[in-house]
């Protein structure tokens, strides 16, 4: 198999874009790092979203490293006496039609019976990115089976535009956008749906115009209680600022798409590139970059923005924060910023007070070393004792990221 060094370079050249250098004032927090990564074997820049098993093991991918420089999808066990093994499920090998993917994007999502699922950009059989599913074997290994193989065309794909990982139904079926491909070229909603027989069959449930509906959606999808997804496109809209947008679910099986708000372009009001999150009342809550959002709907469906918090960027906040968020039952939102605070980054939590403000707290301000920087896209994860995980895209003993826990 021909190999190569060649890697996406889009992620990292949004984060350059994006990087605003902060103070320097200390926030020291109990932060321990699992796992330091090295771009070999063990892969490298582990820009998304973990995932968490009912053990607390965790779950992701890197973009880059691995046996053969395709990215790997790698778990992190914990030990009796405290630290962390990391083992690695897949290396990718897909490179030039050969059939596999490489440089998986976004994380990685479980079904009811232990399986993963996740995207990948590059590789398949029309080197325009995957589908797949990772199997766990009785012996301790994985096997990978390609679901779907993106063409680039109506299908979407194109190559290294494929967003934000998968999200999953009780029936099975998977859901996700691409940023490339579609019949107008600003990408797709499409869902994957498994048969008894174990083919998939892949359905555009939309392809963004690129007008008021929207163009270029990298936020994973999420579903209301009804079966509804909800999503993010970063471009389009009404004031060519991006929108947030409603798939629909109809009775005979059809999806709407529905732009529910359209962003001005105002400082704060921008779409996010990460996933939404919904409170326990269905409001919607991002982090837009300069701000903490929150969408709520009226009783006539029109929804409204408010900031509820902006980041300064100083060393006591963060700044360019675009992560998902993650509540805790007690209604305290964590997320991350990718720069600011002490030097490059900040785990941060917030929750609202009696004026309807949500004031932060810095849990953690990366220094750049061996602590890591620039934490990633995804929303951190929780286990059942309220410890916080999440990866950093770079930083580390050997600058390609760590993953990381946070004792708040």
């Amino acid at each position: 198999m021909q190999k190569t060094s060649r890697r996406i370079l889009f992620p990292g050249l949004l984060m350059a874009a994006l990087i605003a250098m902060a103070g320097s004032k200390s926030w020291a927090q109990t932060e321990t790092i699992l796992h330091s990564f090295t771009n070999g074997s063990d892969g490298g820049t582990p820009y998304y979203q973990l995932a968490i098993d009912g053990k607390g093991n965790l779950y992701g991918t890197a973009e880059g490293g691995g046996t053969d420089s395709g990215g790997v999808v790698f778990e992190l066990s914990p030990n009796s006496d405290g630290t962390w093994t990391q083992t690695v499920l897949y290396n990718f090998t897909g490179f030039f039609g050969t059939g596999d993917g490489a440089f998986p994007t976004g994380g990685v999502t479980f079904d009811s019976k232990g399986n993963l699922y996740g995207v990948t950009s590059f590789g398949g059989t029309y080197e325009e990115g995957i589908v797949y599913q990772l199997t766990p074997g009785s012996n301790g290994t994985w096997t990978e089976t390609v679901l779907y193989s993106f063409t680039g065309g109506a299908d979407g794909g194109g190559s290294l535009f494929l967003a934000q990982g998968l999200t999953i139904d009780s029936a099975g079926n998977l859901y996700g956008t691409t940023t490339g491909g579609g019949t107008n070229g600003y990408g797709v909603a499409f869902e994957l749906s498994p048969s008894n027989s174990g083919t998939w069959t892949d359905t555009v449930l939309h392809s963004f115009t690129g007008a008021d509906d929207g163009s270029y959606p990298y936020a994973r999808l999420i579903p209301d209680a009804a079966g509804n997804l909800y999503g993010a496109a970063i471009g389009g809209g009404a004031h060519d600022y991006g929108v947030l947008f409603e798939l629909e679910k109809g009775a005979n099986g059809s999806w709407t798409e529905k732009t529910i708000y359209a962003f001005t372009g105002a400082i704060g009001s921008s779409a996010p590139i990460s996933a939404l999150s919904f409170d326990q009342s269905g409001n919607i809550y991002f982090a837009g970059f300069f701000d903490l959002v929150e969408m709520t709907r009226n009783s006539n469906g029109v929804w409204t923005q408010k900031n509820v918090h902006e980041f300064t960027g100083g060393s006591a906040d963060g700044a360019n924060a675009y992560s998902g968020l993650l509540f805790d039952s007690a209604g305290n939102v964590y997320g991350t910023t990718n720069t600011g605070g002490e030097h490059l980054g900040t785990v941060y939590v917030a929750k609202p007070n009696s004026t309807g403000s949500w004031p932060d707290r810095i849990l953690h301000s990366f220094t750049g070393g061996d602590d890591g920087k620039n934490p990633a896209y995804g929303a951190l994860v929780m286990d059942a004792h309220g410890n916080l995980y999440g990866a950093t895209s770079s930083g580390g003993a050997s600058g390609f990221g760590v993953v990381y826990q946070i004792k708040p």
